[in-house]
């Protein structure tokens, strides 16, 4: 070294501390495996509320105040340095009020599906499929309509899709049935992509291809999502030091011996102990007034091509 150089040390901030995830079951398997691949240093704690799915049939307000109880026991016992809501009925019902409430950044799903499915389609007709909730909230009807290059869209509920999964049935003639009969609006609607609006759902694909021809281009938030965690970590202070592989941590409110069991096909890879997790208050008595009870409906945005029910109609899906 020349006299009188000075040597330079590069300092870069750390933060060791894990990443919370949190779904209805299975579904947000699918970011956390994204996520692993893409980050396999970070250490990753993730609850399936099994006690308490599906989250899709049920109040939105109610599944706002089951986001917000996960999200603070994610916070408060595990001291998570970052959340996702893996969990689209989650994400509509939840993601603003948890960005508010809490004192980490919080990544939902909806907006990364959203800009996947605009970047793969070709001649800007979509499809987008997710629980009775997730449909008729609006939120991927808002999420689109704010896209710079408009799409057509058609929407459709696929109730019984999750508990499909969640029962680690994922081939039968069964399903198949059913995937013929809701997925029949979008498949005549001239769709060339199809936005898997709800985590569970890519455990299905292969059925679902067959229904809405292999033309068709299915689109999962999983990979996405995880591509924004990433640019989170990257871009500030919360990226955890390089080397080694991160830590997997999971918990399940219901059965923890069918979760891991069932969980473990559908992840593709062993979790170890899975822990239980008790809910020993209801959750409204964490919530803040602004999250409604569930004899309290939000406002709900009714999608055209969903009945009161929230089944798929007879007549072709209609462009929203």
């Amino acid at each position: 070294m020349p006299n009188g150089a000075r040597t330079v040390v590069a300092w870069r901030a750390v933060d060791d501390r894990p990443i919370g995830m949190f779904d209805s079951g299975f579904g947000g398997l699918t970011v956390a495996r994204a996520l692993i691949d893409l980050a396999p240093h970070e250490d990753l704690v993730y609850v399936g509320d099994t006690g308490r799915y599906p989250y899709g049939p049920r109040d939105l307000g109610e599944v706002r105040a089951f986001a917000l109880q996960i999200s603070r026991w994610l916070v408060d016992e595990h001291d998570v340095k970052l959340l996702v809501v893996a969990c689209n009925t989650a994400s509509a019902a939840a993601l603003q009020v948890l960005g508010q409430l809490l004192p980490v950044p919080v990544v939902g799903v909806i907006d990364p599906g959203v800009r996947a499915v605009a970047s793969a389609t070709r001649n800007r007709r979509v499809g987008v499929i997710g629980t009775v909730g997730t449909i008729r909230s609006g939120a991927y009807q808002n999420a689109i309509a704010e896209l710079v290059v408009p799409l057509q869209a058609a929407y459709a509920a696929c109730p019984g899709f999750v508990e499909f999964v969640e029962r680690g049935e994922t081939s039968s003639d069964q399903v198949a049935v059913l995937a013929e009969r809701l997925l029949a609006p979008v498949r005549e609607a001239g769709i060339d992509a199809l936005l898997l609006g709800c985590t569970h759902y890519p455990f299905l694909a292969r059925i679902i291809a067959d229904v809405v021809g292999r033309d068709v281009v299915l689109v999962s938030s999983a990979d996405e999502t995880a591509f924004d965690v990433r640019h989170i970590l990257e871009r500030g202070p919360l990226r955890r030091a390089a080397g080694g592989s991160g830590d997997l941590r999971v918990f399940s409110s219901g059965d923890v011996t069918w979760f891991r069991q069932v969980g473990e096909r559908l992840f593709g890879g062993r979790f170890g102990t899975v822990g239980p997790v008790t809910w020993d208050i209801a959750p409204w008595d964490i919530a803040p007034p602004d999250i409604a009870p569930p004899d309290i409906a939000p406002p709900d945005i009714a999608p055209p091509d969903i009945d009161g029910a929230g089944r798929a109609p007879e007549r072709d899906a209609a462009w929203g």
